[in-house]
């Protein structure tokens, strides 16, 4: 069959923080994709704000790289497809691996294998993908790049992997510094024998297969993901599987319901480096982008009109955490940071607070999101949002704030399923490295959680990796508390394991909560007074209302509190009368700590300028009374 010898598709897959994004800047900056005089950032493909504040990929994307051979060949374009590492955007990681022919396993020199690094290889052993491994960092002084092959030989072997998928090329390398080599380098130095990635490029010419495609067959592309254009509306990023797609062509649109109608390509695109280029033609293997398919979505197909034939679907894991979603239910609805103020006032005008506005919101982001699902409630105003974990859907939250949108936010809980007439809960695998010392707390941690211990290796360096089995319900909250334990040095990574049959009653956090009786602002008098109940939350200032949760209690219950409690003075007064307390500095939670927080009568606000912990129920009498129903039933 014909081959294109001039184009390679490849992902690059691996646990968070291993240097994905590092390496592809690597990459672009070597094969010349930008000007001398042209300034460049660090992670130049995490183009996100969310992306960048955090330090994570979030959304997969792709990027393409003109490749001189040194023997003077002509040049080859290497399409190269940037994946999330987190496990909850593992949506994206399969998207990505449709397009791809190879992946090039990155795995950290110290670190090795973690749960992702597991997840994103299954993925890919299950495609029947070839793997370039890539040993990067090499230059830390903790690295182990023995220990890690090896590691990553036994992942390999676990996974079933075949004789032909088992026998993979490596690359040891420094994204960093933009050098690789397949001279294994000593442990925490950088290759010796190389200046640049070229055995890098090299490898993957050698080693990715050449898209193959068939003369006689009819057009056929695979829509992977969808992106936006202010002035050509919504864009399809597809690979070309067979035949030719160009301009203005018309083309037979299969949608996933199976019906078929004929549309035009308005519009042609190429990725070259960072930007989009117009294109007129293109051909098997490429990725490339088309617009004036107004209502395309993921995983449909452009076919030939005169022979259509579908390609299948892409399928993703099912959804193992949910979250309730509403329109924003609090007194201070639609009111700013306080409410006071002409900038307030304007802020305002912009604010999105209709059950209307959020559901379309939510319809958008199924659009472009495959791993979500959306599901109508009891409620007008509320929907039920499904995702892989809690940070996939506090992300979606975030950029709904950013957007303008005021939330009411329910507890994150699981998603059960009934197997032969039980309910069955999703687990997770979790791998803990810390402190030698710290190796009895996370136990406890763990056995509370009843989370079950699975392995554990001590690598003589003073730290410990176990792995343990736990419901996915015992890691809502556990990453805060985890932390607190291992003052602040443990490492805690997590990906789905599948389900198992409920394993019961979790009791997760041991303190109530402290509430505000009644509305106003709180006072530093009040404030003082009440630090030595607990942990507070909030600033001298902050306006609350009735049931909103102004911090931790030191105890298991729950107790009223006025935190608005003003001062009395009077007209007689001596310089001696007033006491100077320092106020102990309030703890701010962020949003995925608020979520963390929340007990099941609880939920969280989220507004532009603030998250608020609150009650379902806000009046005190009325949640008495539920309260003392439950019990009763």
């Amino acid at each position: 069959m014909p081959t294109r010898h001039d184009i390679r598709n490849v992902a690059i897959v691996a646990h968070v923080d291993h240097g994905k994004t590092t390496i592809v800047d690597a990459m672009l900056k070597q094969a010349g994709a930008f000007a001398a005089h042209q300034q460049l950032d660090d992670r130049m493909m995490d183009s996100n704000d969310l992306e960048r504040e955090k330090g994570i990929t979030i959304l997969a994307k792709n990027t393409a790289v003109k490749y001189h051979p040194k023997d003077g060949g002509a040049p080859i374009t290497i399409n190269i497809i940037d994946t999330p590492g987190h496990a909850d955007f593992g949506g994206e990681v399969e998207r990505g691996l449709s397009m791809v022919d190879a992946v090039v396993l990155l795995v950290d020199a110290s670190e090795g294998p973690l749960p992702q690094t597991r997840f994103v290889l299954r993925k890919a052993l299950q495609q029947r993908k070839p793997v370039i491994l890539c040993i990067n960092k090499t230059d830390r002084p903790d690295s182990r790049i023995d220990e890690v092959v090896n590691e990553t030989y036994d992942l390999f072997l676990d996974l079933d992997a075949d004789e032909d998928q088992i026998e993979f090329p490596i690359v040891y390398a420094c994204g960093r510094d933009g050098i690789a080599s397949l001279t294994k380098p000593e442990n925490g130095t950088v290759p010796a024998d190389s200046d640049s990635l070229e055995p890098f490029f090299a490898t993957i010419l050698e080693h990715v297969p050449a898209p193959v495609y068939d003369e006689e067959a009819p057009l056929q592309a695979h829509v992977t993901n969808l992106d936006a254009d202010n002035f050509l509306g919504r864009i399809a990023l597809l690979r070309v599987e067979q035949g030719e797609l160009r301009k203005g062509q018309t083309v037979a649109w299969i949608k996933r319901d199976g019906t078929i109608s004929n549309v035009r390509i308005t519009e042609l695109m190429m990725t070259e480096a960072l930007t989009r280029k117009p294109a007129e033609v293109a051909g098997p293997g490429d990725i490339c982008a088309v617009a004036g398919i107004p209502d395309i979505m993921i995983g449909e197909t452009l076919a030939d009109p005169e022979n259509p034939i579908a390609l299948p679907l892409i399928t993703v894991d099912q959804p193992a955490i949910s979250m309730t979603i509403g329109t924003n239910t609090s007194p201070l609805v639609g009111r700013g940071g306080t409410g006071k103020g002409a900038d307030a006032k304007s802020a305002v005008k912009q604010r999105k607070v209709t059950a209307r506005q959020v559901k379309d919101r939510l319809d958008r982001e199924l659009i472009g999101n495959v791993s979500l699902r959306v599901l109508d409630t009891e409620r007008p105003d509320a929907w039920e949002v499904q995702g892989r974990g809690e940070l996939a859907l506090a992300i979606l939250v975030e950029q709904m704030r950013r957007e303008g949108f005021e939330l009411t936010i329910g507890k994150p809980q699981v998603v059960t399923k009934l197997v032969d007439g039980k309910v069955h809960e999703p687990v997770e695998r979790l791998t803990v490295d810390v402190p030698e010392e710290h190796m009895g707390a996370v136990t406890q941690l763990m056995g509370v959680r009843k989370g079950r211990m699975d392995n554990m290796s001590n690598h003589g360096s003073g730290w410990v990796r176990m792995e343990f089995v736990v419901p996915s319900r015992g890691l809502i909250g556990f990453r805060t508390e985890f932390l607190t334990n291992t003052r602040g040095t443990g490492i805690a990574h997590s990906i789905h394991e599948g389900h198992e049959p409920w394993f019961g009653t979790l009791t997760t956090r041991n303190n109530g909560s402290l509430v505000a009786d009644r509305a106003g602002a709180v006072t530093a008098f009040a404030m003082t007074n009440l630090q030595e109940r607990g942990v507070l939350f909030t600033d001298p200032g902050t306006e609350v209302y009735e049931g909103m949760i102004v911090g931790e209690n030191s105890r298991s219950d729950d107790m009223d509190v006025n935190i608005t409690k003003e001062k009395k003075l009077t007209n007689m007064r001596s310089a001696s009368a007033d006491s100077f307390e320092a106020i102990v500095p309030p703890r701010k939670l962020s949003l995925e700590q608020s979520l963390e927080f929340c007990r099941d009568d609880e939920c969280v606000e989220v507004t532009p300028e603030a998250v608020r912990i609150r009650k379902v129920i806000l009046d005190q009498n009325a949640r008495g009374r539920a309260s003392s129903r439950a019990k009763n039933s």
